[in-house]
């Protein structure tokens, strides 16, 4: 059975008092690798911010970096509730004259009223072709590839509905549905797409009615040419026109893209009067980018004060006040922005573009001159950001030197990442020692205890013999 042991009690020597405080002295190096582990940790992860900083201006400067964002055009109309427009970067800049005379149209058949939506059509099958009718609807072209569908329709699948459903199912190219008015029910056929060369011809292999006059699908042809025309044409199948600086445009669409280079135009109604189509270089998009970059920039250059300062009047320093990486990063941005480039011959600084360093390190910009820059020279505005220069990187844009020294920093063998390595092998370095000191503690621990237990039984011992010899001597006194 297990004895319950309380060091001290017999003797009066305080041994667990004894041994917690010099297990607290050997615990020492613990308190202080602790301490540094808990500074470093506030470190490592104050820098791993850094990369977030970083990466988002990269991830800015990587598009003013690209000489073809420089080249981004806009373009509006005079008129964009008739005409609305859209460029590329290959649209070349000027103006334009553009006149609707027709917009295109999707041909569309209706069939004589029905009872209602579940009367009887008839049995057999229907076929759906879609190509192009001339003029007088004489001749059918069909579409190539050929757009042909037959759709069976057997017994007791021969209502309007199932006939409505069968074709929206078949992928014929067209869509069915059933308009009701006073006089009962119509099948509604649309072709699903606009122009003229995809028109509809309809036509029918019917069964026999069941009994005469009673419903067939040949009620529900439509091709002139046979003189089979049971549905009414109520919307006929045209292309769009137009006219561009004088030329003639027609499209199957009312988008008629890549009408001139890089210039798309959707016409929505015809026009009373040409409508002005502009196309300029986008440079409020230009100028938001720009903005972005300078957001980033600052982001991070508020961020490296905020975390390298330090506070006399508490006496604390912040995470990263001396930090020698930071302080490294900030050099090399600081060195990016502020000096000079061989990529443009009038706009060498930012600051020549109205991109200006502030007393604190920030930068802001002078729209009035960064305006005026993009409005007198936008060919030497482009070189200044995007200027590629491999045999010597003194001429490279400062987007492109600021998109490469980003890219080193946060490589796998760049300063972010090396630095925040090394202060998480540093954190691990001191968590084993810890470990160390803690098992070597624990042991001495146990020794102390031992050593003082058996120190303490020996004064228990001493002072009983004490005691007898004290009694022993009084009994001989009073024999005496």
């Amino acid at each position: 059975m297990p004895t319950i042991s309380s060091p001290g009690i017999g003797s009066g020597l305080d041994v667990t008092s004894i041994v917690n405080q010099l297990d607290a002295a050997n615990r020492a190096p613990v308190k202080l690798l602790t301490t540094r582990t808990t500074a470093l940790q506030a470190k490592l992860s104050a820098f791993g911010l850094l990369k977030s900083y970083t990466t988002n201006i990269h991830d800015t400067t990587a598009k003013l970096a690209d000489p073809a964002f420089w080249q981004k055009t806009s373009a509006s109309s005079s008129d964009s509730a008739s005409v609305s427009v859209a460029s590329s970067t290959s649209a070349a800049v000027g103006s334009y004259s553009v006149e609707v005379q027709q917009l295109a149209q999707a041909q569309s058949l209706s069939s004589s009223a029905y009872a209602d939506s579940t009367s009887a059509v008839g049995t057999g099958s229907l076929r759906i072709e879609l190509g192009s009718w001339n003029a007088d609807k004489t001749a059918f072209t069909p579409a190539t590839p050929p757009s042909q569908v037959d759709i069976p329709v057997p017994i007791g699948e021969d209502s309007l509905e199932s006939v409505r459903a069968k074709i929206n199912a078949s992928n014929a190219g067209v869509s069915a549905s059933i308009v009701k008015d006073s006089s009962g029910s119509r099948l509604v056929i649309r072709s699903n797409t606009t122009g003229a060369e995809h028109s509809v011809r309809i036509t029918a292999t019917a069964d026999a009615p069941a009994a005469p006059g009673g419903p067939t699908l040949d009620d529900l042809v439509y091709n002139p040419p046979s003189g089979a025309v049971k549905v009414t044409e109520t919307a006929l199948a045209k292309n769009a026109k137009a006219t561009l600086n004088g030329v003639a445009i027609e499209s199957a669409s009312n988008t008629l893209t890549e009408v001139t280079g890089g210039l798309s135009l959707t016409v929505s109604k015809v026009t009373t009067s040409a409508a002005t189509v502009t196309v300029g270089l986008d440079t409020a998009t230009m100028k938001s980018a720009i903005g972005d970059f300078v957001k980033a920039y600052n982001d991070l250059n508020r961020y490296v004060a905020d975390q390298t300062k330090y506070d006399p009047d508490k006496k604390v320093a912040a995470a990263l006040q001396g930090d020698r990486s930071t302080l490294s990063l900030q050099s090399q941005m600081r060195a990016a922005v502020l000096g000079n480039t061989g990529a443009s011959t009038q706009f060498s600084r930012l600051s020549d573009m109205g991109i200006q360093i502030q007393p604190d390190g920030s930068l802001l910009v002078n729209d009035s001159k960064l305006s005026a820059a993009m409005s007198s020279n936008m060919p030497d505005v482009t070189k200044a950001f995007s200027k590629t220069d491999v045999v010597n990187p003194a001429n490279n844009g400062f987007a492109v030197s600021l998109l490469k020294l980003t890219t080193a920093l946060n490589n796998t063998d760049g300063l972010v990442t090396t630095h925040s390595q090394g202060l998480q092998a540093n954190i691990d370095r001191n968590n084993k020692q810890v470990d160390v000191y803690n098992g070597r503690a624990d042991d001495m621990k146990v020794r102390l205890l031992a050593q003082y237990s058996a120190l303490d039984v020996k004064l228990n011992s001493l002072t009983a013999l004490n005691s007898y010899v004290a009694q022993q001597i009084t009994t001989w006194n009073k024999s005496a």
